[in-house]
């Protein structure tokens, strides 16, 4: 049986999918990871859930019809006799959920109650994936802890402070008004964590500090962050548009759509191409993995290295128009994936930012790879920064502060 620690510190963090629910535990304020698992191919032939924790590890095989079937399997590997994290259920005190989108609702974290679980069904229209799998996942886990408090954590929410000259876009009015199409940006959670953290890192206060972060991974995304408020970001209405990603197409001309549309492509295979089969695997006609297309241009694949160099200048563009926004940066941030594990991809975005005052130091950056640290020259007037990201601890810190 696990061993029992102070009551109410325990942090049960979920992330619900539409087929996956993933959570982790934390012991609150230590911050200090108690277990994870993930329970996956829900709906789907083959279910499985893996747990992790310090008392041990297992994988069970099993259908997993439903998210309620999901959740049971996680109580049951929380409590497990051997390999589980609490004793009983009432050791958590409360439980964190990342919800894709708040809309404009909420600009910050917030207890769940009827009205927030309504607001999250009424944004259904902005995130038709991700919103009707989080608010299943979230009144599951209500059903099983009926007494704690349930906090939503949006990735939108950090963004409601970009200002109406960065989310407004250049459409009729009315349709702002009447269908909310606007910028509402993405990866906010990570943003937020990443940010603080690297202030921290450079012994910073976040309040007279602006940063730029680059989330770089299978989804991309670049944020100005000024004095510890968002006032830029690259994704838009949807995750689609900005960076080039690993299978997302980012920034197009819109002409394009009617262009393909007039020569017989359907509305579906174009979402289909410009979400599932651009980016890097499109470009390169490889995969959307940096080290598979990293290792093809290194053969002398033209292809490969004209996707690599495509994904280092979009990178770069919006660091100029996000340095231009914010005057002085302080900091530049990469994480993510390949932010985090990307060495020779960090290189290649860095290469032309020293008229920026972005100075990398090449030996730095090697040396560190995928490590939280400075990349930069000592004097550099910008601080080029690796810091691995964690939405799942942010999710924590932030229901453990509002309970």
């Amino acid at each position: 049986m696990p061993t029992s620690r102070e009551p109410g510190q325990r942090i049960l963090v979920i992330n619900c999918g539409s087929s996956s629910l993933k959570y982790e535990v934390y012991d609150m304020p230590s911050r200090h990871s108690l277990g994870k698992g993930l329970v996956d191919r829900i709906g789907i032939d083959d279910g499985s859930i893996t747990h992790e924790g310090e008392n041990g590890k297992y994988e069970q095989q099993t259908d997993i019809p439903t998210h309620k079937r999901a959740m049971e399997l996680v109580i049951d590997a929380l409590t497990d006799e051997h390999n589980g994290i609490i004793g009983t259920l009432d050791e958590i005190s409360g439980v964190g959920h990342r919800v894709v989108h708040g809309g404009e609702a909420y600009s910050a974290s917030v207890i769940i109650d009827a009205d927030v679980e309504a607001a999250i069904e009424r944004n259904i229209e902005l995130a038709p994936i991700h919103n009707p799998a989080n608010l299943t996942g979230i009144r599951e886990a209500r059903a099983v802890f009926p007494k704690q408090n349930h906090v939503a954590v949006f990735d939108t929410a950090f963004h409601q402070t970009i200002p109406p000259a960065a989310y407004l876009y250049g459409l009729p009015r009315e349709l702002y008004d009447k269908y909310r199409i606007r910028r509402y940006g993405f990866h906010g959670t990570s943003h937020r964590y990443v940010a603080n953290q690297a202030a921290v890192l450079c012994k910073r206060s976040p309040d007279n500090t602006n940063l730029i972060t680059c989330h770089l991974g299978n989804g991309c995304s670049v944020t100005a962050i000024k004095n510890g408020r968002s006032i830029d970001t690259s994704m838009g209405f949807t995750p689609l548009e900005g960076l080039v990603m690993g299978t997302r197409s980012g920034d197009i001309d819109p002409a394009i759509i009617f262009f393909l549309l007039e020569r017989g492509m359907t509305p579906d295979e174009l979402n289909t191409m410009l979400n599932k089969e651009s980016g890097l695997k499109g470009l390169s006609g490889i995969s959307n993995d940096l080290r598979d297309i990293e290792e093809a241009a290194e053969l002398g694949d033209r292809n490969a290295a004209d996707a690599l160099d495509v994904y280092a200048h979009k990178v770069r563009q919006y660091i100029g128009a996000y340095a231009a926004e914010i005057v002085k940066v302080d900091i530049l941030v990469f994480t993510g994936g390949v932010g985090q594990f990307g060495t020779r991809m960090r290189e290649r975005i860095c290469r032309r930012l020293e008229n920026l005052g972005i100075v990398m130091d090449y030996r730095r950056n090697l040396e560190n790879g995928p490590r939280a640290g400075i990349i930069s020259m000592d004097y550099s007037p910008t601080t080029i920064v690796v810091q691995p990201t964690n939405e799942e601890l942010q999710i924590a810190i932030d229901t453990f502060g509002l309970l």
